[in-house]
């Protein structure tokens, strides 16, 4: 059994125990009042963050500079493709899937190709993609009406026992995830690379094959993560992915993922997108204005990353 003392050694522990104290300070000025719907809420909202967050995990878990800042134009984007290619019908809602998943993981792809081909940091690369997608989708996807199928909007809500039933399976996604990061080839080569990018080379590992397959990954993400938001929200919209640019970002760093690379915590990207959604709720609920929410809402998650300790972004 694993002690108290060797779980607060954990880095991933501190975005859960931040999430908790928020919610419990929630309930108590509320009275108890909401205090299961909260739960729910947050498990409903926190999952696109979560999915949007593995990928920007194994991204910048390739070493210092790599992120992925496409993430919000590519989630736009997705969002209008898998509408458009569903046409409000449940029969198409598998065809739409695959490709908002196609369309994420090409944007992905190409992130790759921009930083390789033209040997710019990744973070001028997909900023750069970023715009270029913006305006695919300001063409593609503005005035576009087109709602979700009924069936396909019934199941990005869906809950048993009040539970969401996306939350569920985000986190069979993230088990996964976990497994694949530690026990497959592929996570272990991204470790590498984060680690010692020559090393991994002189180790045999193939660099860009999977600098290329995590690029990838992180879009096709993002493109699931827009067909699953159009279905909760009604509808496509060119601006609903803008809110996962940072905080796709925070929840790996709150996580305990290291910002320097070569070292990821899945658990915590859970941790962290619980904690980002029920202190917004937090805020809100204290009737807390827009800029002072800002500020406190930086402060706090400072202070997270700080009881969590240093050593994850400085190795």
């Amino acid at each position: 059994m694993v002690s108290l003392k060797m779980l607060l050694t954990k880095p991933w522990i501190w975005s859960f125990v931040g999430a908790f104290l928020v919610w419990l300070a929630t309930i108590t000025f509320t009275g108890g009042y909401g205090a299961g719907g909260m739960v729910t809420a947050a498990l409903s909202l926190a999952v696109f963050t979560v999915i949007v967050g593995v990928g920007q995990m194994f991204v910048i878990t390739l070493g210092p500079g790599n992120v992925d800042l496409s993430l919000p134009a590519n989630i736009g984007l997705a969002s209008a493709v898998a509408m458009k290619v569903m046409g409000g019908s449940d029969s198409m809602i598998v065809v739409g899937l695959l490709a908002a998943l196609a369309c994420g993981a090409a944007i992905g792809a190409i992130n790759y190709l921009l930083i390789w081909a033209l040997r710019i940091p990744p973070i001028i690369a997909t900023l750069s993609a970023s715009f270029i997608i913006q305006s695919v989708d300001i063409s593609f996807g503005r005035g576009l009406q087109i709602k979700p199928p009924p069936g396909f909007a019934d199941f990005t809500n869906w809950q048993i026992l009040g539970v969401p039933v996306l939350a569920m399976l985000t986190v069979l996604f993230t088990i996964g995830a976990a497994i694949a990061l530690r026990r497959m080839i592929y996570g272990r080569s991204v470790l590498a690379i984060g680690q010692n990018i020559r090393a991994a080379w002189l180790a045999g590992v193939n660099v860009g094959r999977v600098r290329f397959l995590t690029y990838t990954l992180s879009g096709a993400l993002g493109g699931i993560d827009g067909a699953l938001l159009a279905g909760y929200f009604r509808g496509a919209n060119v601006d609903i992915g803008n809110e996962y640019l940072l905080a796709s970002i925070a929840v790996v760093v709150i996580g305990g993922t290291s910002v320097a690379g070569g070292k990821a915590n899945v658990p915590g990207v859970w941790g962290a997108a619980l904690f980002l959604v029920l202190l917004l709720t937090m805020l809100n609920t204290f009737g807390v204005s827009a800029g002072v929410r800002l500020l406190l809402t930086g402060l706090i998650i400072v202070g997270v990353i700080t009881a969590a300790g240093g050593e994850k972004a400085v190795r």
